[in-house]
Formats: structure tokens, C-alpha cells, sequence
């Protein structure tokens, strides 16, 4: 008990001090986009442009990815018999 309560409390400091340090240093960190493939694509002469389709603009990124999960849970939904379902001893005898 002793052991599990001491493991607990440091896990806690290191998480409050984590916190604490991450919060303190107002430094933006950038993504791989940013720092790798924008540096790439200067080089090659393809500087970033504007997105065809914007899906920062309110719920479209959500609705996409509702679209994406609807047709991805039809599509398993319709397959679940040959993905899941064991055909028997009979189907195996034939392999």
C-alpha cells in the first residue's frame, strides 16, 4: 500500500511539474507540416497555397469523418459474415 501511494504521488509531481513547465514557456511548437514538408516543397519551388475544400469552416471535418464512419460501418456491416463468422467443417475440408 505504501509503495503504490509513494508511486502515486510522484506520478502526480511529475505530471503537475510537466504541466507547470509547458505552460510557462510560451513557445509555439510546429508540426511536421510546417517544419518539414513546407521546407521540401520551398525547395521545390511549390510554396503552400490555399486548400481546394477548407474544413476548418465550423462542423465540415466532423461531418466528413461521420460520412467516412457511416460508410466504412455499412460496408463491415456488409461483410461481416465473411469477415467474422467461421463457415464450419465443411469449408475447411475444401482447402
Amino acid at each position: 500500500m505504501k509503495k503504490t501511494t509513494c508511486i502515486g504521488m510522484l506520478a502526480i509531481l511529475v505530471s503537475v511539474g510537466s504541466w507547470l513547465a509547458l505552460k510557462g514557456s510560451h513557445a509555439q511548437w510546429l508540426g511536421v507540416d510546417e517544419t518539414v514538408v513546407g521546407k521540401f516543397a520551398d525547395e521545390a519551388g511549390r510554396p503552400a497555397r490555399k486548400p481546394y475544400i477548407n474544413t476548418d469552416q465550423g462542423d465540415l471535418l466532423l461531418f466528413v469523418f461521420l460520412l467516412a464512419g457511416a460508410g466504412g460501418g455499412f460496408i463491415g456491416g456488409y461483410c461481416y459474415r465473411e469477415l467474422f463468422v467461421s463457415k464450419g467443417r465443411d469449408a475447411l475440408s475444401n482447402v
